[in-house]
């Protein structure tokens, strides 16, 4: 049997890249949210640009956070059989397919896209990733996924 902790495939120099960028693209969702309540609050065209361009910066971070989280999940037989690696990666992809709805419904008028939908969206966004971030917490802390088995 393998003792070893469950390896995180995509690395840099034994460091996971996959937690090195997941702050980027959580950070522009939660930032969108945010830009989103500022536009409810004044109607400042000023947030309702700035959160599309939130919303593409997210999505880019997303898609290498993901391409990172994908090469872990299918790179050890181990991180695929955790139920909580499923909900990590399932839940992650809809906040992605969300975002990106919402991204695509402000091309044409950012302003007319942020009430009522885009704010809905974006707070729906945000609940997702505090679900997913639980569960990446999980892989980390309670099955040491990516964690190095040596000890200092």
């Amino acid at each position: 049997m393998d003792d070893r902790n469950p390896r995180s495939t995509a690395k840099i120099l034994g460091h996971p890249i996959h937690p090195m960028l997941v702050p980027f693209p959580i950070g522009f969702l939660v930032g969108a949210l945010l830009s989103d309540v500022g536009y409810w609050l004044t109607r400042d065209a000023f947030f309702a640009t700035a959160t599309l361009y939130l919303l593409a910066a997210a999505l880019v971070f997303a898609a290498l956070a993901a391409l990172a989280g994908f090469t872990d999940f299918f790179g050890d037989k181990r991180v695929r059989d955790l139920s909580a690696a499923r909900r990590h990666m399932v839940g992650n992809l809809s906040a992605v397919i969300l975002a990106l709805v919402n991204f695509v419904l402000r091309l044409g008028n950012a302003e007319a896209a942020v009430l009522p939908t885009g704010l809905i969206l974006s707070a729906i966004v945000a609940l997702i990733l505090v679900y997913t971030g639980w569960q990446g917490g999980e892989l980390v802390f309670r099955h040491r996924v990516g964690v190095a088995d040596e000890r200092p």
